[in-house]
């Protein structure tokens, strides 16, 4: 019963909340034409001032600008908001007006005389500057801002989304947070041309503020002489001072909604707000602070000057910064314990513990690099090679060993160098605090940093300075930081040396893994059938030529239905190819899509056929001159596929495609053999090049 009666809550509370806006405009709009009292009027300017000050107080304490993405909704309810006040008022000061000054209400009354002094000539020009710097200053630079951002927004979406494709692909982040990104990406391009639109509201309405003050004073001393036969001072007095506090309690609040809008626009994204920002950039260099109160003494020394205040000002700035450096000195000499080993007299034997295992995978950094991989100083490397580890678990279909990071005082201090087996295989060098944009191929202009090549692709690029992130991003240049490139060159050496990840530790653990789900599937392959090393030859050679292994259920099934037949390694691999087939084709050409190949000429196939009859592996045994020949032709028609943007795929039949895979490989690491096993019956074919028909 009581849980009944809270969803019930919850539900009218849902519905008073999408009723909330629509009757908050209806009774906006029904003011401008519905007369309200006095004790409405105080209390509807009394709602807009709060209204005003809360807007600012998000603003101040929103860390994104996207925190408070409903801005430019609320800017137009605002106006409309003032202007519904502006009409309303308005009619009462017309109508009531020569009764006196609390005519419209206690609060334009206290605006008309606290704020001005009585005074109707200094509450003009008061109400003038106000409507000068609302529209003039703040209003107009917080639209330009606005516009500018939104222009370069837009400009720079193409080169965000490249990044986040980066980060997608190395695995630093998942599909959910790439479209999260995606998302923030898109809503902020909205905020900012919604921003640029909202503003000229904001600019019209202290237009607006002008004429209705104009048009109220004019009709204000026609009604009063004319209609109440008041004197033209006293009609004067009487109209003009609930006019100018009529006028200053609707701009007031205007003026505050503008700051907001200016502070909303103009403000970076961090992870801190607008004062901690604000103070934390402002305040935080002593140097800067002693500077100033020198200045600040040296000004208060001259005759005739405030010298009270100057000094008193100087003091403060000067205690300022000495206890700010004495807080930074203070933090730079905490002790750092080291610990040391006792010394003793003994001579210790050599024993097998000084014999240390060859790390599988290891990543060695220089002395500058060190902050990416601690995380007491905000290190993020760790992690994201973590995300790397089971983005490739993920895609191909096993986990790969840790990757062991240790840092190298022999190396250069901004390099590093990634290691298999002991084995250098990849190495490059990344900056610490600075970003690379790299050259996609349709950059618009160069930047000012330091040249250089995409450590993973080989890409030109350029260092430079986290300040021109976006004009990099906005110039078409994909951007990213000194952890993701280490992290992308260890993805794609992960995926080139997949074969040799996968050891015997490795695949008894994703056989364990496979055991607990479906237990008889392993228990009828090993070591019934074949033992734990031809199942590991077989995986190897698929991985060799970029086949995934994730479909392990359709391997085992394959290799305990063939095995019986034949423990050839090679066959066995071809076979599960074939059964592998549709999975892949999908690899290079998306489901439904035509296959656009490279195919043999017949007379080379036959050629090739007695070669493998006779022995031949890995071209060994082709003749040489046809060996050439073949090179040089399969070069020109992966050329001509790469031209036309398709997949560098070449088709033989099965006899031979082990042969010209191993062949092939070396020269064109970038072709893939496929054998006419491997296509499903359903998928069209296209031959877009024929290799050996010259010959």
């Amino acid at each position: 019963m009581s849980s009944a009666f809270t969803i019930s809550n919850m539900l009218a509370g849902e519905n008073l909340k999408s009723f909330a806006g629509p009757i908050l405009i209806i009774m906006i709009l029904a003011m401008m034409v519905m007369p309200l009292p006095p004790f409405m009027l105080d209390f509807l300017f009394t709602f807009n001032i709060a209204l005003a000050v809360i807007v600012l107080l998000v603003s101040l304490y929103s860390k994104d600008p996207l925190d408070f993405a409903a801005f430019p909704t609320v800017l137009l309810i605002t106006t409309l908001l003032r202007l519904s006040l502006n009409v309303a008022s308005t009619r009462v000061v017309l109508l009531e007006g020569h009764t006196g000054p609390d005519a419209a209400g206690k609060v334009i009354e206290a605006f008309g005389h606290f704020l001005v002094g009585g005074n109707y000539a200094v509450g003009l020009v008061v109400f003038i500057i106000l409507v000068v710097i609302n529209f003039v200053v703040i209003t107009k630079g917080a639209g330009r801002i606005a516009e500018v951002s939104a222009r370069f927004t837009l400009d720079a979406m193409p080169g965000k989304q490249m990044a986040i494709d980066a980060d997608l692909n190395a695995g630093l982040i998942g599909e959910q947070d790439a479209r999260e990104r995606r998302e923030k990406i898109s809503k902020e391009a909205d905020f900012y041309g919604s921003m640029d639109g909202a503003s000229k509201f904001v600019r019209g309405d202290a237009i607006a503020g002008i004429m209705v003050m104009l048009i109220t004073i004019v009709g204000g001393l026609v009604v009063g002489v004319v209609q109440h036969d008041l004197a033209f001072a006293d009609a004067a007095r009487n109209y003009t001072l609930l006019t100018i506090g009529d006028g200053l309690v609707a701009q007031i609040p205007a003026l505050v909604i503008s700051t907001a809008a200016g502070l909303v626009v103009s403000r970076v994204s961090t992870d801190e707000d607008l004062g901690q920002q604000v103070l934390g950039q402002l305040f935080n260099r002593p140097q800067v602070l002693v500077l100033t109160a020198c200045i600040l003494g040296v000004m208060g020394l001259v005759p005739g000057m405030p010298n009270f205040v100057f000094l008193l000002l100087a003091s403060i700035l000067a205690a300022g910064a000495y206890l700010m450096n004495k807080q930074m000195v203070a933090a730079a000499m905490v002790p750092i314990v080291q610990e040391q080993k006792p010394i003793t007299g003994e001579v210790q034997d050599a024993s097998w513990a000084d014999v240390t295992p060859v790390d599988t995978l290891g990543l060695e950094v220089g002395y500058r690099l060190i902050p990416l991989v601690d995380k007491v100083q905000q290190g993020d490397l760790l992690k994201r090679i973590n995300g790397i580890r089971r983005k490739f678990a993920q895609d191909i279909g096993f986990l790969p060993p840790v990757v062991h990071i240790r840092d190298n005082l022999e190396l250069r201090p901004n390099a590093y160098r990634i290691t298999l087996k002991g084995s250098v295989v990849g190495q490059g060098e990344s900056y610490n605090g600075m970003f690379l944009a790299i050259n996609p191929g349709r950059v618009t202009a160069a930047l000012p940093g330091t040249e250089t090549t995409d450590p993973a692709f080989g890409l030109p690029a350029f260092w430079i300075e986290s300040t021109l992130r976006e004009q990099a991003q906005n110039n078409g240049y994909t951007v990213v930081d000194a952890s993701t490139v280490v992290t992308t060159h260890i993805n794609h050496l992960l995926s080139m040396h997949a074969a040799e990840l996968l050891g015997r530790q490795e695949l008894q653990q994703l056989l364990d893994h496979l055991s607990s789900q479906s237990p008889k599937l392993v228990e009828d392959l090993v070591p019934k059938l074949l033992p734990l090393s031809a199942i590991q030859k077989v995986l190897h050679n698929l991985l060799e030529e970029s086949v995934h292994i994730r479909d392990m259920r359709t391997i085992i099934d394959a290799l305990t239905e063939h095995a019986v037949q034949t423990q050839d390694t090679a066959e066995l691999t071809e076979i599960i190819r074939g059964a592998l087939g549709r999975a892949i084709v999908e690899q290079f050409f998306p489901a439904g899509a035509e296959l656009q190949v490279i195919s043999l000429h017949h007379e080379l196939e036959n050629i090739l056929s007695q070669a493998v009859g006779s022995g031949a592996t890995a071209g060994a045994g082709i003749e040489p001159g046809l060996a050439d020949t073949l090179l040089n032709e399969a070069g020109v028609a992966v050329q001509r596929q790469e031209q036309l943007g398709l997949p560098t795929v070449l088709l033989v039949p099965g006899t031979i495609r082990m042969l010209l895979s191993r062949f092939l490989r070396r020269s064109l690491p970038q072709i893939r053999v496929l054998s006419h096993a491997e296509i499903p019956d359903s998928r069209k074919l296209k031959i877009t090049s024929v290799v050996g028909g010259n010959k």
